[in-house]
């Protein structure tokens, strides 16, 4: 996992050059002014989402990851608190990967957590169990999906 700002995403380039791509799109997108949707950064290699939502309760939030996507989850208004755990050793739920979805829900709890403001990102790579939308009220984001 790493913790940034939205303007350092562009320095983990090195680790997947898909990662640039993406902070040059973010670089000039006005994240507060798009509507909700998915927008296609370079194909199904580097995509966006853009939610607004509710946030949950820290018991209502899961554990999940991903096996073919880092996923960049980055706090354009309000503040989303995420719930980590390192994925080896984490049991799947009954429904085991989904891959028609490149997700896979965990029946473990939460070792770490970080709370993040607008501006703020957090990568949460295929290794990264991740429990999001934790908070109270609501949530403008926008989750970039980086192909590993």
């Amino acid at each position: 996992m790493i913790v940034d700002m939205l303007s350092g995403l562009g320095d983990y380039a090195s680790s997947n050059p898909r990662f640039a791509k993406a902070a040059a799109y973010l670089q000039a997108a006005d994240l507060e002014s798009l509507a909700e949707g998915r927008y296609e950064i370079d194909g199904s290699d580097v995509f966006m989402t853009i939610v607004e939502t509710a946030l949950r309760d820290e018991a209502d939030a899961p554990l999940e990851a991903h096996d073919r996507y880092a996923d960049v989850q980055i706090v354009v208004r309000g503040t989303e608190r995420f719930g980590w755990k390192n994925r080896t050793g984490c049991k799947p739920d009954r429904n085991g990967y989904r891959a028609d979805k490149d997700i896979v829900f965990f029946t473990d709890r939460p070792s770490t957590f970080v709370t993040l403001s607008a501006g703020a990102m957090a990568v949460f790579f295929p290794s990264d169990a991740h429990a999001p939308l934790i908070g109270e009220g609501t949530v403008r984001k926008c989750i970039v999906k980086v192909r590993v």
